[in-house]
């Protein structure tokens, strides 16, 4: 049995959960729509080019839910995994999870997408483990705010490193595989024994050629 880790957005998913939540908050009114739609565009095309401040991006997309109750989070949270979610979904993503879950493994998805959708979204994936880029709490209401570091590039390798600690039983690193489209990953992907590209970026691709890394496709 091995750890099996997997980068949710362009990986398990045919699109940008992330940014797919700016649309959607536009969508159900909760911003302004050309401002907002034009700076979500813009931290997008940082998160591209590997220079994304993850948490002023995260501040951003987080602002419209500022004073909002869990409760009423939680009906936007389902309609949006029912709208947004669902078209992005991938047959063959199903099949490499269940592979893993035939073969005992632990499964385990990473993202930098904040917990607001990672947390639904992880569910409908059917993982038991997951981790995300955290978000402010006070009072079961949304503070508008990133929380901690962000899963996020070299965050990914200390998220992860700290989620081990709290699960000693699970298999060494040396040991895991984890598979990702972005070569804002490389961090994590240079540190298990097992890194695999799906469907990357040309920087990852390159990377991942010169390396000898296996290449898949989802799509």
């Amino acid at each position: 049995m091995a750890l099996a880790i997997f980068d949710l957005d362009n990986t398990l998913l045919a699109g940008d959960s992330d940014h797919r939540w700016g649309e959607f908050l536009c969508d159900v009114g909760l911003s302004n729509v050309e401002a907002f739609r034009q700076k979500n565009d813009a931290f997008y095309a940082d998160y591209q080019a590997g220079r994304l401040d993850m948490t002023a991006y995260l501040d951003f997309v987080l602002e419209p839910l500022t004073g909002m109750a869990r409760s009423a989070v939680r009906s936007l949270q389902r309609q949006f995994v029912a709208e947004c979610i669902e078209p992005l979904l991938l047959d063959k993503a199903f099949d490499l999870l269940n592979e893993h879950r035939i073969k005992g493994d632990t499964l385990l998805m990473m993202t930098a997408t904040h917990a607001v959708v990672a947390e639904p979204v992880a569910a409908r994936l059917g993982f038991e483990h997951w981790l995300g880029s955290g978000v402010g709490l006070h009072d079961d209401r949304y503070t508008g705010r990133a929380e901690g570091r962000p899963c996020f590039q070299q965050g990914k390798v200390d998220h992860l490193a700290d989620w081990r600690r709290r699960h000693p039983d699970i298999a060494d690193t040396d040991g895991s595989w984890f598979y990702s489209d972005s070569h804002n990953d490389l961090p994590l992907l240079s540190a298990v024994g097992h890194p695999v590209a799906v469907d990357p970026d040309d920087t990852l691709r390159a990377h991942a050629e010169a390396n000898h890394w296996p290449i898949m496709s989802l799509r």
